[in-house]
């Protein structure tokens, strides 16, 4: 059987090079072969919600598979035909249902024959994962934008460590993916925020919603701020911020923890978001990650700026490559341009 090859310690060395890989395995038919998974990271190889996503993408795909352990460093994977249908994963721990869904989004896009719906189950808020305000708020549009047809809802909230939250999406098929080019993001129309709270009172929501306003005041930057009590496993806390451009959007978010008020976790996310506004970037840093696949897929040329190219974002570059023998992506300073090679 020809495999492809991949080094999961090459580049950055995280899970993504295993969920890029699962995802385009499943749509280009190629099957592969992963080692020294996670190698570099504190506890390296396979852990619960990486083994979520491969199971996800089994399933869907009917695959073959071996090492799906946890713990494993190596994988291999052989795709089958996809199957659209209504499928439920449930990770199991606090691990993050963002990732899991956008392993096997694509797949059920490009390849489903039918529309899908998706149910996932584990953390919505978890450190260092896109959280579920990211996946509504930029992730949604972003999708919609290049061509994609799908909706998601938050049923409960899962905050880290303790998880069980639930997400469910629904997607339908496409046929074509449109290129995407953000050469200047226009002018700031405005930031809308959202200051939520899970199993904690109302008025810690509060604080972190004046906070927000009053940073952003200051900057002179106009802004709506929201505040939610999400319905939740366990107790947590989020500050979301989308700065709404005229040819783009950018959301910046950050995570309570025991021992952190409030007011810290809105100035974090607000550092964030004026630390942006000093560049010349079009996209975020969370977003081009999650553009780079769908593009090289897309029919033409794709360009956008992101604040800095950061490890992660050239080592998803370069597992697409390995998939896509005719695809382009360069990065250039600041800037990423992709030539997809159109989707057959």
């Amino acid at each position: 059987m020809d495999l492809i090859q991949i080094d999961g310690s090459f580049g950055e060395g995280g899970g993504q090079i295993l969920r890029t890989s699962l995802s385009l395995s499943i749509i280009t038919g190629k099957p592969f072969e992963i080692i020294n998974i996670r190698a570099g990271r504190e506890k390296p190889g396979l852990r619960p919600q990486h083994l979520a996503s491969v199971h996800s993408a089994a399933r869907i795909s009917s695959a073959y598979v071996e090492g799906a352990e946890l713990g494993s460093l190596k994988l291999r994977f052989v795709p089958k035909e996809v199957e659209s249908g209504e499928y439920e994963f449930d990770i199991g721990t606090a691990g993050a249902t963002s990732l899991v869904l956008q392993t096997i989004f694509f797949p059920l896009a490009l390849k489903g024959k039918s529309g899908s719906i998706i149910t996932v189950r584990g953390g919505t808020h978890v450190p260092l994962s896109p959280p579920i305000e990211f996946l509504e708020e930029e992730w949604l549009l972003f999708m919609k934008r290049i061509g994609f047809r799908t909706d998601i809802e938050l049923k409960r909230a899962g905050f880290y460590p303790k998880g069980g939250g639930e997400i469910i999406c629904s997607i339908e098929p496409v046929k074509t993916i449109f290129p995407l080019e953000i050469k200047e993001r226009g002018n700031l129309v405005k930031v809308f925020g959202i200051s939520a709270v899970g199993g904690l009172s109302k008025g810690v929501a509060e604080r972190g919603k004046e906070r927000v306003l009053q940073i952003l005041s200051g900057n002179n930057i106009p802004s709506i701020v929201e505040i939610r009590e999400l319905s939740s496993y366990g107790r947590g806390a989020i500050v979301f911020l989308k700065a709404v451009f005229e040819n783009t959007n950018v959301s910046y978010s950050a995570l309570g923890e025991i021992g952190k008020r409030m007011e810290v976790v809105a100035e974090e996310a607000c550092q964030k978001l004026l630390s942006f506004l000093k560049s010349d970037a079009t996209v975020d840093e969370n977003m081009s990650d999650q553009l780079i696949l769908p593009l090289a897929l897309a029919r033409g040329k794709s360009s956008f700026r992101i604040p800095k190219v950061a490890p992660h974002v050239k080592t998803n570059a370069e597992v697409v490559k390995r998939f896509l023998d005719d695809v382009k992506i360069k990065l250039e300073g600041n800037e990423i341009s992709v030539e997809g090679i159109g989707r057959s």
